[in-house]
């Protein structure tokens, strides 16, 4: 048995559906099928009634305990990977509010113990200055100031030792001219003090750097567990475990090719010094 993959669905009703059909076609019942998978009959139930996504190995457990034939284990699987990721475009955050985003936003930072932040364009608003938040926000609609309040109170999880941040910046993101010289020289100082903090790695890929990957996007990795991809127009949310896997060895590249402690502080004095001059 194969299917079209144009024929498949695309959400995760769609998914829960599709594997609800091949179980009862192959003539199982949920525990039989959860005793031949090995994963609990409730997941099972939940995983049918759309109440919880299966991963891309959840679905291959499933379907190989179906027998399911080779080319539709591929074809579902990436069906998986699909209800697995999540599109927020900005509109759609304009209008729920964008102080509800920052509150978003919190609540994934306060549950994560390790982030990791690859940051090729501009300074993410955990180190950034009010100055600079205000900057950032020129284009979004809204009550701005709010929403500068509410990135103020989110930077206050960098003293939390209980955590780990890595952030890993491109020569460009330090230097974008978001704000006039001094403001922009402040904003690079501040990057710099930051750094001595024991939950703060920062690291930097100076212009010029040999790389065998470009730094396409700026992303966020939560844990082992999320991974969120910023574009001009949105944001992507993986949750698939090979998406995340994918991200973490690209940002192990450009960790292991970053600057960082007083190598780069020196970088960030020299760069504050000529915004200055």
């Amino acid at each position: 048995m194969t299917l079209d993959p144009d024929q498949l669905g695309r959400s995760k009703q769609d998914l829960a559906e599709l594997l609800r059909s091949l179980r009862l076609q192959a003539g199982l019942t949920g525990d039989r099928l959860a005793a031949r998978c090995g994963i609990s009959q409730s997941k099972i139930s939940k995983i049918e009634r759309g109440k919880a996504t299966p991963s891309a190995v959840d679905v291959e457990r499933i379907l190989s305990a179906l027998d399911a034939p080779r080319d539709l284990i591929r074809e579902t699987t990436s069906l998986a990977r699909i209800a697995n990721t999540e599109w927020q475009d900005k509109r759609s955050s304009w209008r729920r509010g964008i102080e509800k985003r920052q509150a978003e936003l919190s609540s994934l930072e306060t549950a994560a113990s390790e982030l990791r932040y690859f940051l090729p364009a501009m300074i993410t608003g955990l180190l950034a200055t009010p100055e600079y938040m205000h900057a950032s926000l020129a284009n979004t609609k809204g009550d701005r100031t709010g929403v500068v309040n509410r990135k103020m109170e989110r930077q206050a999880l960098l003293y939390d030792e209980s955590k780990s941040f890595t952030f890993i910046l491109t020569e460009q993101a330090v230097k974008w001219a978001m704000l006039p010289p001094l403001a922009m020289a402040m904003q690079i100082d501040r990057l710099a003090s930051l750094s001595y903090h024991p939950s703060v790695r920062l690291g930097l890929l100076p212009i010029g750097t040999p790389l065998t990957r470009g730094p396409m996007n700026t992303f966020t990795i939560y844990d082992d567990r999320l991974v969120t991809v910023e574009t001009f127009t949105g944001r992507i949310v993986f949750r698939d475990s090979k998406d995340i896997v994918q991200h973490l060895e690209i940002f192990t590249l450009f960790e292991e090719n970053a600057v960082f402690g007083e190598s780069a502080r020196g970088l960030l004095a020299e760069w504050s010094a000529a915004y200055r001059t």
